[in-house]
Parts: structure tokens; sequence; C-alpha cells
């Protein structure tokens, strides 16, 4: 019977649909696991990518049952926030780049956009049409129960109670803060929203007040401490710039600062229209030095960053360092600009700290370390960050800077920076690390907005969280320090925005609360989102949640739907991306730690990379996705999973490749041909030969391997041991092994039935139908397989070992010697060789005491170099191996090893097979004899 992957998962899918699998229920088990994996957001379709990160959790969902637990794995939906209705408005506008997104990446249906001209409508089309059924088809084991969406009124009612109850903590507080701001929109934007920049900071950056008379040219720098160091300045030619009243004080910047600086609750107002070539050839006064300063013109300026005015200290910037060197040689341009090239020439780079491993001028130290030679050089990127490093961490500050000479930059930046504005020498502006775009298409600028925030700066929130971190197992382990950098780094965090989808803020509804920040406890929600449906949402008071969550109440509703939240909470495991550290799973620790007693605080976290499709990052906008449904009809789900979960270890990023999926399809193939073989065949009687007891032996080293990798969400360990490296097994057994013998079929069928079983978790159709053909049962229904002590037999390993090494010499030197031996001679070493090996295993690696040993032998002192050869080959043989092992290597008899493999070396190599033991009268034509060592024998061709 060929494979048939469509006509398998259609039966699957129906009877575990029918048989409600999935529908988590409190019972009597003892071990509940609870595994959430963060929600989709259905501003479009599901991709590939989108598969793996709802697969990798169902493996351990589907893992766990098979170990007994009583397993939740629910699912909702997350519409807070404003994509969708971007994404709806860009619809009815019939913007065509998201018309063809919709057509012809996710294949909507003409006839079907019009449904799509609601925020809800779209969502609910993607939810439907897109993630439910992709995620059914990929046989992902979700309790349906209990999804929601977070626009829903008792959810609604669930987060108004915590936003209430941390306001009424303290937590929430309302004031300026840096917000992102849509310019489009008008409206602020988080990290959910943006189409570029995702990982963009604010920066605050020092405005250094240079002077020209009354009129201030703001000059932005991100190294205030420099500011003794400034030898001129740029603007660009062609840069349009304004003469602006700045809270009543004369500034001029660039355009796109004036709307920078009335974003950032400055009073602005426009005066004059300049241009750059306007400023070029001037001096302004440095109001720390009240030394005069040239603007010089340079294209590599950006008005569109801070303020389009820069300063330049080119003994400590080798970009300043370069521009400084291309300007005095471009004599013909400084005189279009009306400027003496003379006094380009006699500006001087000033040094203003010294740092060990630099000369005087660190920038031009760098420049010549790197061999850049113009402003247009990649490597000039890289030489500013080093010299920027190493002098915030180890410069000293000249005398120039009075009480601060000889200070470590790190150490007083801060005191410096805010000594001068208190002077009036500097000021300060919000700008981000790097572009950011909005999903509707909008630039994203830094506004100062009115607006309640979370007091993620407060230390007493910090160290609980810190103290759920130090509890939590962090898959991988490397993500703990990236949880606690974020958790210190971490200020005030602006919750709420001015419209979109979502939960208003109770006490002022003109806002809507932000997507991550209704994002940080709904895990707490899919225990009784099935069930609070009965409840009216008017009775969803403060009383009822802080019965049901904090159990200080008694309201009799929530009483009896505690029960359930008790018997699932903590959530064991949420999986979630690698990019929402320095977010979302951060903010999911504070919150539990804030809101939940120890018991209910999070207890594992796996996070997940990103994925690539041949290569190149995915795109929907681009239409480089592959959608789940078609990679189902195409390979069928058991291949998509495989691939995905092999591919990469979780956290790894990994890469969809189609010949690679062809390939594992093909695998899947061949392994389903040799089951039907097994199953077909007859049962055979448990009669044990020494090959059947090796397979047994490596099953449980795979079982041990396999249980151990799952528990670490290593779905690419697993799959490798259960599925590949296995099947490596097997193609040696079928070779050493009469497959007709009774013991050999009862062998096959026993470690296809293990095999079935480790492998459900991750090709749940093909193992469910391949169990229910041998067994009659389906191997939901039977346990994850243990290590049976039985066949674990380390003495089996390790002669079948020596089989399969010695199998593999031979065969090397055939095809050396390109060669077809008639007859193979293999001789086992001198007894004196064992008696020096056993000398190692007791006595350790170290060659010096081994030979102190050894000598004390006297028939091994007559060996000489012999002697002291063999120890140092020996002792890297023993090296490394557990003592079991070696335990077992002393045991055996090597010569009895070979002999019972006789027949199968001659079978091998059509070959007539004569074994000898070194120094017994062995036949030994080509004097090969004497090279044989323990465990290595020596060998002849003839």
């Amino acid at each position: 019977m060929d494979y048939d992957p469509r006509a398998v998962e259609g039966k699957w899918r129906e009877q575990w649909a029918e048989e409600g699998l999935y529908e988590a229920t409190p019972d009597d088990r003892e071990e509940a696991t609870f595994i959430t994996v963060a929600y989709p957001y259905p501003s479009g379709g599901m991709h590939i990518g989108h598969a793996r990160t709802y697969t990798v959790p169902d493996v351990y969902a589907r893992y766990r049952r098979q170990q007994g637990d009583n397993v939740l794995f629910p699912l909702g939906w997350h519409v807070t926030g404003t994509p969708i209705i971007g994404a709806v408005e860009r619809l009815k506008k019939g913007e065509e780049k998201q018309l063809s997104v919709l057509r012809d990446t996710y294949n909507v249906p003409e006839e079907t956009l019009q449904d799509l001209e609601t925020p809800m409508g779209f969502a609910r089309y993607f939810i439907e049409e897109h993630y439910k059924k992709n995620m059914k088809a990929l046989g992902l084991s979700i309790d349906w129960r209990r999804e929601f969406t977070t626009n829903d009124e008792r959810y609604s009612k669930f987060i108004t109670w915590q936003y209430e109850t941390l306001r009424e903590r303290g937590l929430l507080e309302k004031g300026l803060h840096p917000v992102k701001f849509c310019t489009n929109e008008q409206n602020p934007v988080t990290t959910h929203d943006l189409l570029e920049g995702e990982t963009a900071e604010f920066q605050e950056y020092t405005l250094v007040k240079f002077r020209s008379g009354d009129i201030v040219l703001p000059m932005a720098t991100l190294r205030p401490e420099t500011v003794h160091g400034v030898t001129n300045a740029y603007v660009q030619p062609d840069g349009a710039y304004r003469r602006t009243l700045v809270d009543g004080e004369e500034w001029i910047v660039s355009v796109e600062a004036v709307e920078k600086l009335r974003l950032q609750e400055r009073d602005v107002e426009v005066t004059e229209e300049l241009t750059g070539e306007d400023l070029i050839g001037t001096f302004v006064t440095n109001p720390v030095t009240d030394e005069d300063v040239l603007i010089l013109p340079a294209d590599f300026v950006d008005t569109d960053n801070a303020t389009g005015v820069v300063m330049s200290v080119p003994a400590h910037s080798p970009d300043d360092w370069v521009a400084l060197e291309e300007a005095k040689a471009d004599t013909a341009r400084m005189e279009s600009f009306g400027i003496d090239p003379a006094d380009v020439k006699a500006i001087e780079p000033r040094a203003i700290l010294t740092v060990e491993g630099y000369g005087e001028f660190p920038a031009k130290d760098a420049v010549e370390e790197h061999g850049i030679t113009s402003s247009d050089d990649p490597a000039l990127e890289e030489a500013t960050k080093d010299v920027y490093n190493r002098e915030f961490h180890a410069g000293k500050l000249s005398d120039m800077y009075g009480e601060y000479a000889g200070e470590i930059v790190e150490h007083v930046r801060d005191d410096l920076k805010a000594h001068y504005q208190s002077q009036g020498a500097f000021d300060a502006m919000y700008e981000f690390s790097e572009e950011v775009i909005c999903r509707c298409g909008g630039v994203v600028e830094v506004a100062k907005q009115d607006t309640w925030f979370l007091r993620y700066n407060d230390e007493d929130w910090k160290q609980k969280t810190k103290e759920a971190i130090a509890d939590l197992d962090a898959i991988p382990e490397n993500t703990r320090e990236q949880y606690l950098h974020t958790v210190d780094w971490l200020n005030e965090w602006p919750c709420i925005r001015n419209y979109g989808l979502g939960t208003r803020l109770p006490w002022d509804t003109d806002f809507v609360i932000e997507p991550l920040s209704d994002s940080t406890i709904y895990m707490a929600y899919y225990t009784i989102a099935h069930r609070i449906q009965d409840v009216p949402p008017e009775e969803l008071t403060r009383e009822f949640f802080d019965t049901l969550l904090l159990d200080e109440g008694d309201d009799e509703k929530a009483l009896d739907l505690r029960e359930e939240w008790d018997y699932w909470y903590p959530v064991d495991y949420r999986c979630s991306g690698n990019d929402l550290i320095s977010n979302h799973l951060t903010f999911y620790l504070f919150h539990h730690a804030e809101l939940f007693e120890q018991p209910k605080q999070p207890q594992g976290i796996t996070i997940m990379g990103m994925g690539l499709l041949e290569g190149d990052k995915m795109s929907s906008s681009k239409g480089h996705v592959v959608l789940p449904a078609e990679a189902i009809e195409a390979y069928g789900a058991d291949t998509v999973r495989l691939f995905l979960l092999n591919s990469a270890e979780p956290w790894q990023d990994y890469d969809w490749r189609a010949e690679q999926v062809e390939s594992t399809r093909n695998q899947l193939d061949r392994f389903w041909m040799r089951a039907q073989e097994i199953i077909a065949d007859d049962a055979g009687e448990k009669e044990l030969k020494h090959v059947d007891r090796w397979l047994l032996a490596k099953l449980q080293d795979t079982v041990e391997t396999t249980t151990e990798a799952l528990d670490r969400f290593e779905t690419r360990t697993a799959s490798q041991a259960a599925f590949y490296s296995f099947e490596e097994q097997l193609r040696w057994y079928r070779r050493r092994a009469d497959l007709e013998r009774p013991g050999a079929k009862w062998t096959l069928r026993k470690v296809l039935e293990t095999r079935l079983r480790l492998l459900a978790p991750i090709v749940p159709f093909l193992t469910n139908e391949l169990h229910e053909q041998l067994t009659g049962t389906s191997v939901e229904k039977s346990a994850w397989p243990a290590v049976e002590a039985e066949f674990v037999r380390t003495e089996t390993e390790v002669r079948e070992q020596l089989v399969s090494r010695l199998t593999d010499d031979i065969q090397d030197i055939v095809n050396v010697t390109d060669s077809n031996p008639e007859t193979i001679r293999i001789y086992t070493a001198a007894d004196w060789k064992y008696t020096v090996f056993d000398e190692v295993v007791e006595t350790g690696t170290n060659i010096g005491q081994v030979m102190g040993k050894v000598m004390q032998h006297e028939s091994l002192r007559e060996k000489g170099n012999q002697v002291n050869d063999l120890v140092q080959t020996l002792v890297d043989v023993v090296r490394g191996r557990d003592d079991d092992v070696l335990a077992a290597m002393s045991e055996l008899d090597e010569f009895e090893v070979y002999e019972d493999a006789a027949r199968f070396f001659g079978a091998e190599f059509d070959a007539d097979i004569e074994l000898y033991r070194e120094g017994e009268d062995a036949y030994d034509p080509a004097d090969k004899a004497r090279h044989a060592e323990p465990f290595r024998p020596a060998i002849h061709l003839e």
C-alpha cells in the first residue's frame, strides 16, 4: 500500500475532531501541563514561518500527553491596535499593493474582498480561512473551545481588571513621555504596528547650542563629552533649513527637525526659510569653549537626522577625520562656496582625552589601522564604533575638563551633560537609532505625549521580575541574560494609544490599551475562556476577578471557575519569538511577578528563531512566502512538520528549501514502505541473537536521546535521533542480520512500534496510522516509551562497533588498492598488547604514570620502544570513553568477536576470511601481524 498523505491525514483529523481528543478538562491526574504560544495577529494570512512557530509547542504538547500528563494547549487571536484597521483602509482605498497581497499572495477571492472591509470582517476571514484551517491541517492539538479575540467584551473586562489593579498599586502613571508616533495616522504606535525599524531604540541626543550672535545652531551628538574637541561644523548645501523660534529662542535647524521638535512638545514657530548654502562659510561659537568654528559643506549630512547641523570632532571620530581631510584637499569646492581654502587647512584636530592603545589622535590611528582612504569606505562605520566604544569605557578626559579631568568618560558623561545643560549650553531631543516605518506606510517619529505609562523603572517591580527570571527554565539558557538585560534598561512604557481595536482605558475611555500592554497575562484567561461565556459581562467586576485570580473575595461564580484556574496555572512553557524578549516576553514576566504569587509564576519560556525562504527573508508584501495549505497539498502535513522541526532547533533560524522538503517527503515514503513490509510479515519470536540485541540496545539509546531532547524542546535533535540516525542503524542491521529469522522479525516489529511512539509528536498522522495497523490502537493511546533495562548492553554495542569499524577499514583498503581480494587475513593483537591496554584503563591517560606501571612487567620492559609507542596510541583510544565502555572492552575477547562475524565479512567482500592471533604461529606472508593493536586488527588482502 502506497503512502497517501491526504487519505491518512484526512482520516485522523476527522477522528480527532469527533473524539474531542484535545479538549482538556481538569481530572485527577497529578501532572497537568499548560503550554502557550504567542497568539497570531490576523492582519494577513498564515505563511510557513507561522507553521513552524505553532508546530513547536504542539510537539511538546503531544509529547507530554504520551508521558501521561493532562495537557492544555489553547489559542486565541490578537486583534488589538491599528494594523488591521490600516489594512482595511488600504483595501477600501483600492491600493494596488494591498490588493496584490490579498489576491496574489493570500488567494482571497475577488468576490470576498468586500467582506474584508470592516476590521473584524478582515480579522475573521484570516482567522477562519487561513489560520484555523492551516492549523487543523497541520494537526495542531489545540483546545479550540477556549479561543477568543482581544476585543471580546468579556476579555476586555479581564484587561480592565488588570489595569485598575496596577493603577491602584501605583504602577501606572501619567506624564510626558517619548513615544513612537505615526505621522500618517497621527497616533502612537508600538512594535507590532511597524513595517520597518522594529528594533529601533529611542536615542536622546544632546544638542550643543552653538551660536551666531543671538541665533542658536543646535548640533546633535551622542557624545557630549567631546564638545571641547569641536573644530568645525557641517551642513547639507542643498538642504532646506528654517530660522525658527523654539520655546522663544531663535534656532536654525533643518525643515525636518522643525516637525520633530513640534512632536516633542516644543513651541515652534518658523520665521524664515533658508538653504544650507546660506549657512556655509559662516562662523559659530562653541558655547563651552567660546571658540569660533567654521561651517563647511558636506553631502553626507542627513537633514532628516536630528537637527541637520553637525559638529565635527576629527581627533576622536574617524568619520570626521576623513571628512576634514577630504575638505582640505577639495580646494575648488571650498572656493565655490566662498571659503578660503587656507581657513580650512588651518583647522587642526584637538585631542580631548587619552585612551590606552591609541596615540594623540585615536581617529587617525583607527583610520590607518582599517586602511580607510575615503568617506564612502564601508570600514569607516566599524572604525568609528571601535573608537567610540574604547573611548567610552576607557577614555580619560584631559585637563581642559577641570573637575572632570582624569575621569573615565563612562563614569562622568551624565554628570558632565547635566552640568552644561544647567548652564544653558546644552539642550536635548529624541531620535531613533534607525528609520521606523508604520505598517500603514507612514514615517514614525519620536513624539512626547502626555500619556499613561507602566512604571517598569520601579525598582521593587524590577526586583520581583528578576526573582521570577531566576526561577525560570529559560530555553536556551543563554536567553536568561537577555531577560535580565531588558529588565535593567526598561524604563516607563507608554501603554495607551489614541485609537484602534482593543480595550478602552477604564478611567479615560478616549484611549485604548496598546497591543503589547494588553497581552501580558492573557494566558490566565485561557484557563476559563470557555466557561466565562456563561457569566454575563456586567457581572465581571473587580470582585469577580479578584476572587478568581487573587483569591481575594467570595464571588460564587468566580470561586467555581477558580478550581480550573488553580488546576492549570502556572504556564509550564511559553513559546515565542526571540525578537520579543525585549518587549512582550519581559512584560509577561513583569506582570506575572506583580500580580501573582510565586507558585503562579511562569515556569519556562522557549524562544524561536526566524525563517528564510530559499535563502531570503520571507515577505508577504513581496509575495515571497509559502502558504501552509499549498505546502501540505504538495507534500503532506507530516512532511511539512518533519522538515520544519528537523531543519534547526526552534531557537535557530531555518531555511525552507523546496528541494530539501521534497527529499523529506521521499524519506517518509521509504519509512512507510518499510513499515508496511514489517506489518504484513508475521510477528516472529523473541529468539534474539547478538545483532538483534545490538539493534535493541541502539533503540534504548535513541529512546533516551529523544526523551531528553523533547524535555528541552530540541526538536531537531529528537527527529535526528528517532528518524534519521536510527535509519543508519537499521541499514547496518539489514546488512548484518538474517531477516528471515523469527528473532529478526520480532526485533524489527519491536523497533517499529517504539519508533512510532517516539515520532508521534513530530509526525502524528503517519505514526497513528501505522501504529493502528501494527497494534490495533492509535499511537496517542500508547505511552511514551521508556528505556528497557534488559536491552541496555554496553558489551553488545562495543562488539558490534568493532565489527563495523573493521568492515570500514577493510573497505578503505579495498578502495585505496582498487583490489578484489579472494582472501582477507585478520590479525588480532598479541596478549601483551592487551596487558598494556588494561594498564592504561586502570592508571589513566597520564603517559608517564602509565609507563611507570607498564615497566613493572619484566616481559614488557624487554620490548622497549614498542611499548612506549603503544602506550601513546592506547592513551588516545581510552581518552574520553565512559568507564562502562572501557570495562566492556577489557572483558571481551576480540578474536572471538571477529570469529563470530567471519561469515558476514566473507559475504560482504565475497572473500575467504582467515583469522589469526598475533604471535600464535599466524600465517603472515606480508608481515602484517606485528602492526595489530588492541581493537585495531592488522589486515592483509590477497
